[in-house]
């Protein structure tokens, strides 16, 4: 399990943006990570004034990001001088709203990696019903941080 700190370690993204409190599981090739859905989120004063709902492009960064930390944590590149670049979408779809409250589960597991590009397949969930699915593509890049 690693921890919101560690996490920090490894993503770049910070508040408003940082989408990942908590990684379950990690191995080789998939992760488990969760996101806590807190109403107090700045999104939500427009993503609807009196219908809250998280969006559906948050959902997809949260998936892109557990991706990248499949690698980070895992050491396949190096932090401190190289970032995951979110850099395809395939097949993206959305099954059901995420409201305050809700804690996001995200699954993602490595379709392929061959040099700087990983591709991934994430869901997410909600009480274990699936609220989003996406093929997502990464590139890993050298950075001045």
């Amino acid at each position: 399990m690693y921890s919101f700190e560690d996490i920090k370690k490894v993503l770049p993204h910070r508040y408003p943006f940082l989408l990942i409190d908590k990684v379950l599981q990690v191995n080789d090739d998939s992760i488990i990570a969760l996101k806590n859905v807190s109403g107090n989120e700045g999104y939500f004063n427009g993503h609807f004034p009196t219908f809250s709902v998280m969006p559906g492009v948050l959902q997809v960064e949260a998936m892109a990001q557990a991706s990248g930390l499949i690698l980070g944590l895992n050491q396949k590149f190096d932090a401190k001088s190289e970032m995951a670049f979110f850099a395809g979408l395939e097949e993206v779809k959305f099954k059901q709203m995420v409201k305050p409250g809700d804690q996001l589960t995200i699954k993602a597991n490595i379709q392929a990696y061959k040099r700087s590009v990983l591709k991934t397949y994430a869901e997410c969930f909600v009480d274990d019903q699936i609220v989003s699915l996406a093929h997502l593509v990464l590139v890993i890049k050298k950075v001045e941080i």
